[in-house]
Formats: C-alpha cells, structure tokens, sequence
C-alpha cells in the first residue's frame, strides 16, 4: 500500500533463498527425472527433505549445505541487521591516465557475494560479478609491466578467482593451489608473458554470475567443463565457464 514501508533486504533475502532453494531441486528433479515442485520456500523445502538421501551422497553435497546455510546466516542478518561494513583498497586503477586507487566495499549481509570494485578517483571505472575476472587480468598485467628496463621479472603469482579482499586480486583470497594451477603458454606478445589457466570452483561462479550452484553443476554435466579435483572439490576451466555463461548472460550492447 501506498506509504507502507518496503524492507527490500527481506526481499531479496527471500528471492535469494527461492533460487538456492529451486536451483537444488532443480537438479534432484532433472538426475532423478521427477516432476519439479511448486516455486515456493514450503514446496521446495519439503521436496529437498524429500530427497535429502540422495542429495546428501552426491559429490556437490559440500556446496548444498554450504549454500543453504549461507541463505540462512543471510536472513538472520536481515532480521538482525548489524552494519560493520569496510573498504578495503585493491590496488592502483589499471584504466590508462588514471591515478586512482581500487577499493571494494566489503558486507556482513553480503556474504557469498561477488564485491563490486570502485575507483576513488572516478566512478566510471568499476567492475563487479564477472567483470571481476577481467580486472583481474588487467592488474596482473599492469604488475607484470611495471619492472625497471634489464629488471629480472618475478615468476608470475597465481591469480585468484574473487572472493574475500585481497591486495594482489579484484578480490580473492589466495585459493587452494588446484584453482589456478595448469599449463602455461607462450601469450605471443600479449599483455603478459603467460597465459595461466585459472580453475573455478561452483562457489566462485556462483559469486562471479550470480548462478545457484545446482545450476552450474547441471551447466558443467551439459556441456562437459573441462574438470579437475583437489582435496575433495571439483574445478572447472575457465574459458568452459565464460562461454557457457556468457550465453546465458549476454553483455548489453552499449
């Protein structure tokens, strides 16, 4: 009604646990050719429960009980607000003539989530969700060409997919050696003198474009992502992942 106040964080909190929700009962309903309940928290909840069994003995199980917790932490924060945002910097802005300094804003009620990485200098330059990914790239290559004339330069570091602020990436964490480790190749000439393949878990993608989990691993089984494990978790390539996604999230046309 007209006047009432709109508590668009219980919303989101609830379209957030709709598509978790969805995406996992999603891909019960697909592996074990079921009918798909009705979209909502109470038909999806009792249909997971249902077949919490197999759920649980499949190798995304780990990203199931994560995510859903997640939802969970997320909702009670709602419900219990507690600001104690921070900017943390990134890195120096990697746009030509810019003298700009990188910070992401990092949020209690946004955990899981991609942060959005700002310029101070000029509010233009930003990249959040997948952009990430390329910001990443850039500002390994802006670091690979900084060395003096005749300087040594240093084996490359391995990039990080974004997650938690970090001063050397758009905003990861170093990952597990297994997110990044792979074959390098000459670049000819590029912007760095590697190429290095990066590998994401479903957690990163989830962070980067915003995909439920359940969905990336059906996307992953649909179009055979080049895969590897380590410790227990799968990783999936790269240049798999923004192909497919990129298809089903197009960029608009400027």
């Amino acid at each position: 009604m007209p006047g009432l106040p709109f508590n668009t964080a219980a919303s989101d909190a609830r379209r957030e646990a709709l598509a978790v929700l969805g995406s996992w009962a999603g891909l019960i309903a697909e592996a074990r050719r079921l009918p798909r309940p009705d979209r909502t928290v109470e038909a999806l909840t009792a249909f997971l429960i249902r077949h919490s069994g197999w759920l649980t003995a499949h190798s995304a199980a780990g990203d199931a009980s994560r995510e859903l917790s997640e939802v969970t932490r997320r909702a009670a924060r709602v419900a219990t607000p507690d600001d104690q945002r921070r900017l943390v910097t990134v890195g120096a802005c990697p746009e030509p003539g810019c003298t700009g300094r990188l910070q992401s804003l990092i949020r209690p009620d946004a955990a899981g989530a991609a942060p959005a990485v700002r310029c101070r200098a000029d509010p233009a330059h930003h990249w959040a969700g997948e952009e990430l990914m390329l910001l990443r790239r850039r500002l390994a290559a802006k670091a690979g060409t900084a060395q003096p004339p005749g300087a040594a330069r240093p084996t490359p570091s391995r990039p990080s997919p974004p997650g938690t602020a970090h001063p050397a990436s758009p905003g990861g964490a170093t990952p597990p050696a297994s997110r990044s480790q792979g074959s390098s190749a000459p670049s000819g000439g590029g912007e760095a003198d590697t190429v290095r393949i990066v590998w994401l878990s479903a957690s990163d993608i989830t962070r980067l474009w915003g995909t439920p989990s359940g969905s990336v691993y059906r996307l992953a089984s649909q179009r055979a992502w080049r895969r590897r494990s380590r410790d227990g978790r799968t990783y999936y390539h790269e240049a798999d992942v923004v192909r497919a996604l990129s298809e089903r999230h197009p960029r608009p046309v400027a």
